[in-house]
């Protein structure tokens, strides 16, 4: 009897539980203190703020400006961790592909690295874009009128020269001696 009735009862038990956790994922409700919080919005004080805005001369937004407004008023505000000076930010950098400056590419796992070392060799409008063949993963990435010289030093144009995933400092101590060992000396300044 006690067997019969844990059969009868199990497979209930198992979709609730089931159903539970499917829908702590799928569920539109915010768990917890994780989500913002909107703040209250009475009537009295959407249809006051309107008026008083009105008899103030400043004209009544749309109802969708008050949405996007009350949206954004709900939105958490975000600090920068890590803050940029604007004059960093908006530094120009002059690249001069026909002398002796190389770009260094440090790829960064997980971060889309693989997909932006590909659009570098294959999607760029140069003056003399990379040689890619067909089947192969290196292109040869010139400087126009030179047949030797590379201005980008990268998994996709030099491989792995300076080892699986390079860190910066790695990078540093081994691209000048890479760069000589593929017959470009002339490349060699650091910056």
């Amino acid at each position: 009897m006690d067997e019969r009735f844990n059969r009868w009862l199990l497979p209930p038990l198992l979709a609730l539980l089931f159903l539970l956790i499917v829908y702590q994922y799928v569920s539109p409700a915010c768990p917890g203190a994780s989500c913002a919080r909107r703040p209250p919005t009475s009537a009295a004080r959407r249809g006051g703020g309107l008026a008083e805005r009105e008899e103030e001369g400043v004209a009544a937004g749309t109802a969708e400006e008050e949405e996007a407004a009350e949206a954004a008023a709900a939105l958490p505000r975000l600090v920068a961790k890590f803050p940029f000076a604007l004059g960093e930010l908006c530094r120009r950098v002059r690249f001069d592909m026909r002398g002796r400056d190389v770009i260094v590419f440090l790829h960064i796992q997980k971060t889309g690295g693989t997909t932006f070392g590909r659009h570098l060799v294959r999607n760029i409008r140069l003056e003399q874009p990379c040689y890619c063949r067909a089947g192969q993963k290196k292109c040869a990435c010139h400087r126009p009128g030179g047949d030797k010289d590379t201005w980008l030093f990268s998994r996709f144009s030099t491989g792995w020269s300076c080892g699986l995933h390079a860190d910066w400092t790695e990078l540093t101590s081994c691209v000048p001696a890479a760069m000589e060992r593929r017959g470009c000396a002339g490349n060699r300044t650091l910056r």
